[in-house]
């Protein structure tokens, strides 16, 4: 429960956990903002993590002369870490192969797994750009990606697509608004804002699946 708290008051308290972050690290804030963005898209077992809400309290953050943070220099560090994190997930899905569909693991739900392949099936490639906006599933569509039958290459494109598009929306978002004085008030119900707008697509096909199966 302690450590579900932890994971709770870091997703609602982002700017105050960066500003400290900020004063104690300094520019090393920046390899602990590329960790983290690396890491949640790049190891399948670890979905949970702050992705938008971390991009725009980082943007928000660099907005303030005082951070000492460059917004450039952070748009391109993090487009790196989500373009190599997912590229990682992509090899460690082609690695595994499809016996990872067939039965649950430790670190790994099949029920994941499972949604984000039907996902990918309705989507096609475009897949990896979308998910980039859908917690859980921007974790695991790489690696089904990897799984599945699609080529690098193909990959390549839509994973440079979907790293630029994702970190620059959200940290141009942070950096221009998130310092207006109505949103640095509610920045709690801001960020409460951001998870329910990602996680509305998925809820969305579900109650749609749900409707087509009564109807049918």
């Amino acid at each position: 429960m302690e450590f579900l708290r932890d994971v709770i008051d870091l997703f609602l308290h982002l700017d105050k956990h960066l500003t400290d972050i900020t004063s104690q690290y300094g520019v090393w804030t920046y390899v602990i903002l590329f960790l983290v963005i690396f890491v949640e898209t790049g190891v399948v077992v670890m979905p949970f993590l702050p992705g938008d809400s971390l991009l725009f309290a980082a943007g928000a953050l660099a907005a303030k002369p005082e951070s000492g943070l460059n917004i450039a220099l952070m748009m391109v560090l993090l487009f790196i870490a989500a373009f190599l994190g997912d590229t990682l997930n992509y090899f460690i899905g082609d690695y595994i192969g499809p016996r990872v569909f067939k039965r649950d693991y430790k670190f790994i739900k099949r029920e994941y797994l499972l949604k984000t392949q039907d996902f990918y099936e309705k989507h096609g490639g475009k897949t990896i750009i979308i998910a980039r906006f859908i917690p859980i599933i921007r974790t695991f569509a790489p690696f089904v990606a990897g799984v599945g039958t699609m080529k690098y290459g193909k990959f390549l494109s839509y994973n440079i697509v979907g790293a630029f598009v994702w970190v620059f929306a959200f940290t141009l978002l942070g950096y221009f608004f998130g310092n207006l004085p109505i949103i640095k008030k509610n920045f709690t119900f801001v960020i409460f804002g951001i998870i329910l707008i990602s996680i509305m697509p998925p809820i969305i096909e579900f109650i749609k699946h749900k409707m087509a199966k009564k109807t049918a």
